[in-house]
């Protein structure tokens, strides 16, 4: 499903928890493929941590999640994770498809991700810190 914005929804499962809306603060997992199927590795550094702690890592299978957190609609993420958690239940996964102009356009994000990138991402979101607080 290709919503207005370009972002095209490839898989979802439902969650059964409150719905993320902007201003809402979200903790969630990410894993971003460049389109050919390269993942791009996401390490606490790239979001501003130092070090992370067991309660900040969720372990599935053989793959560890580093949990992040945002302010939906503070623009503090690219345009397409932000879009894509917006509406999302608590408990809910999204993969999806995102353009260059949502996400790092001509200028990439060397060396990780090149220039005009379509990036696949699988979201989890695993908690909406206070539902009530639009404050952000």
């Amino acid at each position: 499903m290709k919503l207005s914005s370009g972002l095209e929804i490839l898989e979802y499962l439902e969650g059964d928890g409150p719905i993320a809306e902007p201003g809402h603060t979200v903790i969630y997992n990410i894993r971003i493929f460049l389109n050919h199927g390269d993942e791009v590795p996401m390490n606490p550094t790239s979001q501003g941590r130092q070090e992370t702690t067991g309660a900040e890592t969720r372990h599935v299978e053989d793959q560890s999640f580093i949990d992040h957190t945002t302010v939906l609609g503070k623009r503090k993420v690219i345009a397409g994770v932000e879009k894509a958690l917006i509406g999302m239940r608590v408990g809910g996964y999204r993969k999806v498809r995102v353009g260059p102009h949502l996400a790092y356009g001509s200028r990439g994000a060397p060396p990780k991700i090149p220039s005009d990138a379509v990036l696949n991402i699988s979201l989890w979101l695993r908690e909406i810190v206070d539902p009530n607080d639009a404050t952000g």
